[in-house]
């Protein structure tokens, strides 16, 4: 017997990435995203999915480009942390004591403690849904020596992560899943 479920569940383990958008000395941010993939090699091109409300998306939206972080296992309460507060409320950089840099190729600072960077300039963004689509391409990548050979390891989202993060619309489909 099958039974419905939450098609989230089904979607992890994935990579956390920290992505950064706006500028050093002005106005940046760092948001927690899972939803980020690999779209097209040549050229290439990566997709990144953010909430329409969040702050971010309103700085990607206006200055085009953006970076995504790879941070080490050790950065996961950081990862969550900026997974649930809002950069309207807050300065994620102050509140983390996570280090911005200047990126080789793009206004947006990278995080210092993270282990790998991809520096990306939007192409196209397209509404879906609760979140916007920002297919992106890839103009700078470097990351560790470390983690390239495989001597430090990156944070996967695991388990209950959908669900933290996610948790207004799990509430919501469970409601609808348990009226029926």
């Amino acid at each position: 017997m099958k039974i419905e479920v939450e098609y989230l569940q089904f979607m992890w383990p994935m990579r956390h990435f920290l992505i950064t958008c706006g500028e050093i000395g002005g106005k940046s941010n760092i948001i927690a995203v899972s939803f980020c993939m690999p779209v097209s090699k040549e050229p290439p091109l990566i997709a990144c999915a953010i909430g329409k409300e969040a702050y971010s998306c309103k700085l990607i939206e206006s200055a085009k480009e953006f970076i995504v972080n790879v941070p080490p296992k050790e950065l996961r309460p950081k990862i969550y942390y900026c997974g649930f507060h809002s950069g309207y409320q807050i300065d994620k950089f102050k509140e983390t004591n996570l280090t911005p840099q200047p990126a080789r190729k793009v206004r947006a600072p990278i995080i210092k403690e993270c282990v790998a960077h991809m520096e990306c300039k939007v192409k196209q963004e397209i509404e879906t849904g609760d979140k916007n689509l920002f297919i992106s391409e890839v103009v700078e990548a470097y990351a560790d020596e470390a983690i390239v050979k495989g001597e430090r390891k990156a944070e996967y989202a695991k388990g209950d992560f959908p669900r933290k993060v996610y948790s207004t619309r799990f509430k919501r489909w469970l409601s609808t899943a348990q009226r029926k």
